[in-house]
């Protein structure tokens, strides 16, 4: 124990030594806050940018708290192709917080699905259903 007190200490003294732990200590840190940036895009439900512009990302609201992703997304395919699916939870219990966005490729599939799903009545409540407001663009 004795002996690595007295290593300890030799490396707190040596200024090269000290140098190192903080440059290791600060990139670790900025490697953290980077870590944790790009995570919490995803944990706040936002979608990733797909560049193309090609996806109509829409809107179901009042969704039943006991519909799942998967339930959702076949509802969506009756009308096409569906590239996500996401309900958004509440992050401290993982909860449904009664809407999502569903991304369809194709327009005129996705204005289909719209059409016929909005004011249908799934799981004993009738959906709201429409393209989504992009609050980055408004």
């Amino acid at each position: 124990m004795n002996q690595l007190m007295t290593k300890l200490t030799a490396m707190v003294t040596d200024p090269v030594s000290v140098g190192i732990l903080v440059a290791t200590g600060l990139l670790g840190l900025v490697i953290g806050l980077i870590i944790a940036k790009s995570g919490s895009r995803r944990s706040r439900g936002e979608s990733e940018s797909y560049g193309d512009g090609s996806c109509v990302e829409i809107y179901v609201g009042n969704l039943s708290y006991d519909m799942t992703e998967a339930q959702m997304r076949k509802e969506f395919e009756r009308y096409g192709a569906v590239k996500s699916s996401r309900i958004i939870t509440n992050r401290f219990n993982s909860k449904s917080k009664g809407y999502g966005f569903i991304e369809m490729p194709n327009r005129p599939e996705a204005e289909a699905a719209i059409k016929a799903l909005h004011d249908k009545d799934i799981f004993g409540r009738k959906l709201r259903v429409n393209e989504a407001k992009n609050k980055s663009h408004e």
